[in-house]
């Protein structure tokens, strides 16, 4: 197991500051909400313990000064959220919300309920939904609502009530969170433990090689809840502001924190590239997105992952400390192999770089799963494509997913399609030519000739769109409008 927790983590909990001392540091929120608060917090529940059912969701207060109140309010899951994750924080469980509250009521009236088991974390999320468009003065419409759901599973009742209850929550009385009392808490905290530089950070880490850093822990708590792994001693890096920073310079470049969250972060890149808006909304799910880090997805590595193709089709670069060192990589040179990266010991990943693309880039990138929301990707493909005045390709970059043992570009592909009329005839080129640049595994999510038909299809899809003779407008492709 690791170390105890070498300081009190500190968080505040039913309204109180509370301090922890002696708590192994992958010690669940989830666990500490049933097993050791008091009173027990037993409204949130247990169901897969792995992120996927909204059973055990909660809400998330920090400071914030762009939120309203100088407060930011999110639904996380508690079954993946170490306890040191919630340092300098606020915990709000269904226990916290005044009753009959608004949502609660809502459920009542639209019969949203049968079991009541996941009950309680549909509550939360749809009063973190409530609160985010209260603040905004804006009132969702029912593909929002149903996107803001997405990490909430319901074997009972079927979501028409469910969204019918959330549509009709606006209409109750208001019962908002008190920020103001929350931001003087959250205050109070961070003077008590203040947060942590990037050059410490940075000295910590080379002090300690062989660390876990852990972010969100979305990913590392699923090794403890359903593997019982030892992760090591961990280093926790969230706690350090210029990692969670995302900036744009002067000539466009995005420059993303390696502990910004999965949802800011996306929300930054969709801004910039509206293109990529249903890539954000099906990555995960809001609860996860709002834990997880992009620069976790990237150093992790998974050759599912949905955020390098991404950002391999736009060019990204990694930058990488080492003490008082950095250096950069193109973001496809990072991946060496199978989950192996070209981290040296000691260093770690400070931030994410996104260049602007050159002017007439169109970028498109898909994502192919057994279900829809909160799924794991069979096949993600991000494309990059670049047309001359004469209709011929001047660049292209195609990026894919769960193709091979890591992120990969498809090398042939391109290079069958540069400097060709982007016809038909280039189309049926570069499907031949994908079938060269992959040999994809079988496995429980689609064998290899499914994950090669899916991709050369995906391809005629981005022709489809791109031609530069009647080209199909994304609705003509799409079954749902996704907008930012």
């Amino acid at each position: 197991m690791p170390e105890i927790s070498p300081r009190p983590i500190r968080f505040v909990h039913r309204g109180h500051a509370i301090a922890l001392e002696g708590v192994p540091p992958t010690r669940t929120l989830l666990d500490w909400l049933r097993e050791d608060a008091r009173p027990r917090c037993t409204g949130t529940k247990e169901g897969c313990n792995e992120g996927d059912c909204g059973a055990c969701t909660v809400l998330v207060a920090e400071r914030d000064d762009a939120a309203p109140g100088g407060v930011a309010i999110r639904n996380i899951n508690a079954c993946l959220s170490f306890l040191p994750t919630l340092d300098g924080r606020a915990v709000l469980t269904v226990e916290d919300l005044p009753q009959p509250h608004p949502v609660q009521q809502a459920l009542v009236e639209c019969h949203g309920s049968q079991c009541g088991f996941c009950t309680p974390g549909f509550v939360m999320t749809m009063t973190a939904l409530r609160e985010a468009h209260a603040a905004a003065g804006t009132r969702p419409e029912r593909p929002a609502i149903a996107d803001a759901l997405a990490g909430n599973l319901c074997r009972c009742t079927g979501y028409r009530p469910i969204v019918d209850a959330a549509e009709r929550m606006f209409d109750r009385p208001d019962a908002p969170i008190d920020r103001a009392a929350l931001r003087a808490q959250l205050d109070a905290l961070a003077a008590q433990a203040p947060e942590m530089t990037l050059e410490d950070f940075a000295a910590q880490r080379l002090a300690r090689p062989e660390a876990r850093i852990v972010a969100g822990a979305t990913d590392v708590a699923l090794w403890v809840n359903k593997q019982f792994r030892d992760i090591g001693e961990p280093l926790w890096i969230t706690r350090v502001p210029a990692l969670r920073r995302i900036a744009t310079d002067a000539d466009g470049t995005l420059h993303i924190g390696a502990a910004a969250s999965l949802e800011d972060a996306w929300a930054a890149l969709a801004a910039r590239w509206p293109a990529l808006v249903e890539v954000w909304r099906r990555f995960a799910s809001p609860p996860v997105r709002h834990a997880g880090t992009l620069g976790g997805n990237i150093a992790n590595g998974s050759p599912i992952g949905d955020g390098a193709p991404v950002l391999i089709a736009l060019d990204a670069r990694i930058v990488l400390r080492r003490g008082p060192d950095t250096r950069t990589l193109a973001l496809e040179d990072f991946y060496l192999d199978y989950m192996k990266n070209a981290l040296a010991p000691g260093e770690f990943v400070e931030r994410l770089v996104v260049p602007p693309s050159p002017e007439g880039t169109q970028l498109r990138a898909w994502k192919i799963s057994k279900r829809f929301d909160s799924d794991i990707s069979t096949v993600l493909m991000a494309a990059a494509l670049r047309l001359d005045a004469d209709g011929r390709i001047a660049a292209a970059r195609l990026v894919f997913g769960g193709m091979a043992a890591i992120t990969k570009r498809a090398a042939q592909t391109e290079a069958a399609l540069r400097g060709r009329r982007w016809d038909e005839t280039a189309l049926q080129a570069a499907q031949v030519a994908l079938a060269q640049d992959f040999r994809p595994l079988s496995d429980l999510r689609a064998s290899a000739s499914y994950r090669l038909a899916v991709s050369a299809n995906l391809l005629r899809r981005l022709w489809l769109e791109t031609r530069p003779d009647d080209p199909l407008p994304a609705s003509a492709t799409q079954v749902r409008e996704f907008r930012a």
